[in-house]
């Protein structure tokens, strides 16, 4: 087997891992999404429960994540969101004893550090891994969109769970598409082969 041979398949196997990574995080963000459109609006503690769980979610994803491309040492990126995460879980804990508003800055604060970090790994990923401009579009709206919610948590308006899941709509939109994507390229790449 030569060395190019060797190394398509290790860009394919990671390719497999990241298509079914994808996946596995829009469908978990479409069911959070949902439910905090239906029913965590009319009950109080799920939504908390829900709040809580979302950056926990996304600190193990991205420590499992890792762990399949070489451990958190070698993605300095996903150590931070990693950690970041984890300290947003509890900083969220903690604020839902004061106010949404408290909740939503929290969830501004990580989603602005968290988006720049998710934009670091997907610019790492681009050469050994392609269709990673859906995964650079969604850090930078995620950082974008932490500004905007310090900005409404300084504001008077009624604050729920609901301004939140806009957030994670757009986060499950953009793994979506970077899934879709690799899969029409790992067609595209194997068709060439299959007419030899």
């Amino acid at each position: 087997m030569s060395a190019q041979t060797s190394g398509q398949n290790r860009a394919q196997s990671s390719n497999g891992w990241l298509k079914n990574y994808y996946y596995l995080r829009f469908a978990v963000s479409a069911a959070w999404v949902l439910a905090a459109f239906t029913v965590a609006g009319t009950v109080p503690t799920l939504a908390a429960v829900m709040l809580v769980a979302y950056p926990a979610w996304d600190a193990l994803a991205n420590y499992v994540d890792a762990q399949r491309s070489g451990g958190l040492g070698r993605n300095k990126s996903q150590l931070l969101n990693f950690a970041v995460s984890i300290l947003t879980a509890i900083a969220v804990a903690v604020a839902l004893g004061h106010s949404m508003n408290a909740v939503l800055a929290v969830y501004g604060v990580w989603a602005a550090i968290s988006g720049a970090f998710q934009l670091l790994t997907a610019l790492r990923r681009w050469k050994t891994n392609g269709a990673q401009w859906a995964m650079i579009l969604s850090g930078a709206q995620s950082a974008l969109a932490g500004l905007f919610f310090v900005k409404m948590a300084g504001g008077t308006e009624a604050i729920g769970i609901a301004n939140v899941a806009p957030y994670a709509a757009f986060g499950a939109f953009y793994f979506l598409v970077s899934a879709v994507w690799l899969s029409v390229s790992d067609v595209l790449a194997k068709s060439p082969q299959a007419a030899r």
